[in-house]
């Protein structure tokens, strides 16, 4: 059995796990552990709720922590609201011999405890997408290759625009999300990886969430990518060598 902590992955919406399998199958060959995790809102469900998903994580953690094996939480864009939630009492825990050491995050948020994720944004859906009150789902405004995969090769976005699912609304919009919403960023060191190339959230927005996080006490580590939305997908040896760096730190 390999001494590294576990992976845990958590996708951003709309995306499933196979976004991560380019930096996994790196991380692999590391004799790395990697758990990518399906968030049940992105499976056309729309009655879907922003705890199923933390619930989603939070079992991917759950499942090494109770075997001894300790994990580290990687997550992109809404993931990050996921799976800094999901971490909440993983980090000494007296019910498991391993724990979360830390969060290692790209092109994400840091939002604070007991705020949804739509408040996190302010109050409504960035001019990316909006919600469709008949289905229930959130549907993409901007064109998807455009927005997330701009740097691929064209064949490729058009690849990954396809692989793109139904996202339920219900977790990015609904208020009740902000009763589980948790900053586990504070319980645990984060390492955070800023795409300077992003459309769908702004390197300048990104540098000031991060300093504000900071500002309230969070231990974060920042590194910088020239990359759109997705460097999993567009830089994943830069990716993969960001998580390497940040785990041994974490592991110390």
């Amino acid at each position: 059995m390999s001494s590294k902590p576990t992976l845990v992955l958590v996708p951003g919406a709309w995306h499933t796990p196979e976004a991560w399998n380019k930096v996994t199958s790196l991380l692999e060959a590391k004799d790395y552990k990697c758990i990518p995790v399906i968030l049940p809102s992105t499976l056309s469900n729309p009655s879907t709720t922003f705890f199923d998903d933390i619930e989603a994580v939070r079992d991917a953690i759950l499942s090494e922590t109770r075997q001894g094996r300790n994990v580290v939480v990687v997550v992109h864009s809404y993931g990050g609201a996921v799976g800094c939630s999901a971490v909440k009492g993983t980090s000494s825990s007296s019910e498991t011999s391993g724990r979360v050491i830390g969060i290692a995050s790209m092109a994400s948020g840091f939002g604070p405890s007991g705020v949804s994720f739509i408040d996190g944004l302010g109050g409504s859906p960035p001019p990316s997408w909006k919600v469709d009150e008949e289905s229930g789902f959130a549907v993409l405004v901007a064109e998807p290759r455009e927005l997330f995969y701009h740097d691929l090769p064209v064949e490729e976005g058009e690849y990954w625009v396809g692989k793109l699912t139904k996202q339920a609304s219900r977790p990015l919009m609904h208020k009740e999300g902000g009763e589980h919403a948790y900053a586990g960023w504070m319980d645990i060191p984060a390492w955070y990886l800023a795409t300077s190339q992003d459309k769908a959230f702004p390197f300048e927005a990104q540098k000031y969430l991060v300093q504000v996080a900071k500002d309230a006490g969070g231990d974060i580590t920042v590194r910088e990518v020239e990359s759109s939305h997705s460097p999993m997908l567009s830089k994943p040896e830069e990716t993969a060598k960001f998580i390497e760096e940040a785990v041994a730190a974490f592991v110390g």
